[in-house]
C-alpha cells in the first residue's frame, strides 16, 4: 500500500471514530422515559377499563363507550409523549393530574383536548377553547397540524407548575400559563376548581370514539 492510500484510509479510520465518539455524546432524548402502557393489557391503570381495549398494541376506546381511565402511578411535574391517530369527527382528551373521579376538564388540572381537526366541520361549531390540543375551556391551540384520519400523530406535553406545553408534530401548538388566564374568560364561564391540583393522575377522557393511543411514555421532573 503507498504512502497516499495510507494516509486516506488512516483519515477515514478517523473520520468514522469521531463521528461515532459525537454520537456518543449526544444526549438520549428518551432518557429518563418510562413507558405506562404495556401495549398488552391495562396492567397499571385503573378507571373504567372495560369501556376499552387493547388493538394491535393500541388502547381503543370502545365505541359508543367511554369515561376517564387512567394511571395508578400520580404524577406532579412532567413530560408525557405519545402517538394518536383518530376517526372522523373523533373526540378523546389527555386527563391532567387528574383525581381519580369526576369531569377531568374542570376537577383535574384540567383536560388536554384529542380531537379530529375537521371536527367542527363534521359534527358542529367548536368554540377555540374545543379545538385539538387545547387545554379545554381555558386555552385555545393552534390547528393545521394534525395527519389525516387515520394516520398517527406524535404529540408530546409538558406540565410544570400551571404552565402546559403542546407540541404536535414537531409544532408548539399551545404553550401557555393556565394561573395567568382570567377566570373570567373560561368557556361559558365555567369554573375549573383542578386548575391549582400540583399532582395527580395521567389518563384518557373517552368520548364515545374510537381514538386510539401507543407508545405512551412518561418523565417525572420533579
Amino acid at each position: 500500500m503507498n504512502a497516499h492510500r495510507i494516509l486516506t484510509v488512516a483519515f477515514a479510520s478517523a473520520a468514522v471514530a469521531g463521528a461515532a465518539a459525537c454520537a456518543s455524546l449526544q444526549p438520549d432524548p428518551e432518557r429518563g422515559f418510562v413507558s405506562i402502557f404495556n401495549g398488552k393489557d391495562f396492567e397499571g391503570w385503573s378507571g373504567p377499563v372495560d369501556n376499552y381495549e387493547v388493538v394491535q398494541g393500541a388502547i381503543v376506546c370502545k365505541k359508543g363507550k367511554g369515561g376517564t381511565i387512567y394511571t395508578k402511578e400520580e404524577y406532579a411535574d412532567f413530560i408525557v409523549r405519545l402517538e394518536f391517530k383518530v376517526p372522523s369527527g373523533g373526540n378523546n382528551g389527555l386527563a391532567i393530574r387528574y383525581p381519580g373521579s369526576g369531569d377531568t376538564a374542570y376537577v383535574g388540572m384540567c383536560e388536554v383536548q384529542v380531537l379530529d381537526d375537521n371536527y367542527d366541520k363534521v359534527r358542529g361549531k367548536l368554540d377555540p377553547r374545543q379545538v385539538h390540543g387545547s387545554a379545554y375551556g381555558m386555552a385555545g391551540a393552534k390547528r393545521g397540524f394534525q395527519k389525516p384520519n387515520g394516520e398517527w400523530n406524535e404529540q408530546e406535553v409538558t406540565v410544570k407548575g400551571s404552565t402546559i406545553k403542546v407540541v404536535l408534530n414537531g409544532e408548539v401548538i399551545l404553550d401557555t400559563d393556565l394561573a395567568k388566564i382570567d377566570p373570567g374568560t373560561f368557556m361559558a364561564k365555567s369554573k375549573h376548581p383542578g386548575l391549582t391540583r400540583t399532582k395527580g393522575h395521567f389518563g384518557f377522557a373517552g368520548h364515545s370514539d374510537p381514538v386510539a393511543f401507543r407508545n405512551v411514555r412518561i418523565k417525572r421532573l420533579e
